[in-house]
């Protein structure tokens, strides 16, 4: 089956055709990063714009590219939830018409569990293994069944990991988006020039749960109170030392949550799952096999959702044209949703 993939649910106007839920025959993102970079994140309504803009010429370039008729698609796949909800509804109305004038079947996909999904697309993963899903609105760790039946292990009780990264490369001025600009400048810094604090979850059952609002007001506002004075104050320094525990906190609960459950195979998706250190410290843990998807499929991309699709289109049929667009998702507790 060839799948058409739609994914608008933030900056990225994306489109892909996918075979069989495997085979990417072709991938096409188009960046909105120049248009949001003057006021440091995503704008909502100018990517609703951009989107509106933009998706006919990217889906026709995705198809062109793929070296098919739209018509011998078999179906298409779109992000419905969660994210920005112009910019989901631009993704989802396109897919609708798209799909009825070309007389195939069309389905929603949650984007969450797209990027988990990701990996599949260049590996053979058997189930069941331990789930990392960090980006910039979400950190979930959880046992992954099937590719539509998950555990939520844990989550962010407040920011979520990528959260965190964008807010303070904002308050610094470093530039954005931030995840990319504070792994670089981490690479030439030095972790130990501050010593920033782990948040304590002894209330209540957060064994596998993580926070990151304590960290990022460690570093916005309690910096000199971190600071060893053997080291300099430089953005390099402060970055490197941010990343180290934000990352090593959270591979600590992946660690727990792994030799709890007995899963020697742990696979990683979303934005974050592009950092460097993240993936160094994840790829050391003992007795795992650690997998992850290449650094373009991370980031948000219309390759995963068409992968994805291509299973609900396969086990559990179309979407009605009714269906609407979330901008959240149901609580990360016990199953998701």
């Amino acid at each position: 089956m060839k799948i058409l993939g739609i994914e608008s649910s933030c900056d990225e106007c994306a489109a892909s055709v996918v075979i069989d839920g495997k085979k990417i025959i072709s991938n096409v993102v188009a960046s909105q990063i120049e248009f949001h970079k003057p006021y440091s994140g995503v704008v909502p309504e100018i990517a609703s714009r951009k989107h509106v803009e933009w998706i006919y010429s990217v889906v026709e370039k995705a198809v062109t590219k793929a070296e098919i008729n739209k018509n011998e698609l078999d179906g298409v796949a779109v992000t419905a939830r969660p994210g920005l909800i112009g910019s989901l509804l631009v993704g989802l109305s396109f897919a609708k018409a798209f799909s009825y004038s070309i007389g195939k079947p069309y389905v929603t996909v949650d984007h969450i569990r797209a990027h988990l999904y990701a990996p599949h697309l260049e590996y053979a993963i058997e189930y069941p293994y331990l789930g990392v899903i960090v980006s910039g609105g979400h950190t979930i760790i959880c046992l992954a069944d099937s590719f539509d039946e998950y555990e939520i292990l844990g989550t962010t009780i407040d920011d979520a990991c990528g959260e965190a990264f964008d807010k303070i490369a904002k308050y610094f001025d470093w530039g954005y988006p931030g995840g990319p600009i504070i792994d670089s400048l981490a690479k030439k810094g030095d972790p130990r020039a501050f010593s920033f604090p782990k948040p304590s979850l002894h209330k209540g059952d957060h064994r596998y749960d993580v926070s990151y609002s304590g960290l990022k007001t460690a570093v916005i506002n309690q910096l000199d109170q971190f600071w060893n004075r053997k080291y300099e104050k430089t953005p390099e320094n402060i970055a490197a030392s941010f990343q180290k525990q934000a990352v090593g906190m959270l591979v600590d609960k992946v660690k727990k949550a792994a030799a709890d459950k007995k899963v020697k195979r742990i696979v990683a998706g979303g934005g974050v799952a592009a950092n460097s250190e993240f993936r160094k410290e994840m790829s050391e843990i003992p007795g795992a096999e650690v997998l992850f998807p290449s650094i373009k499929l991370c980031t948000d991309n219309a390759a995963m959702i068409a992968g994805i699709g291509f299973h609900y289109l396969k086990n559990r049929g179309h979407s009605p044209l009714s269906e609407n667009a979330f901008s959240r998702v149901a609580g990360f507790r016990k199953t998701y949703p």
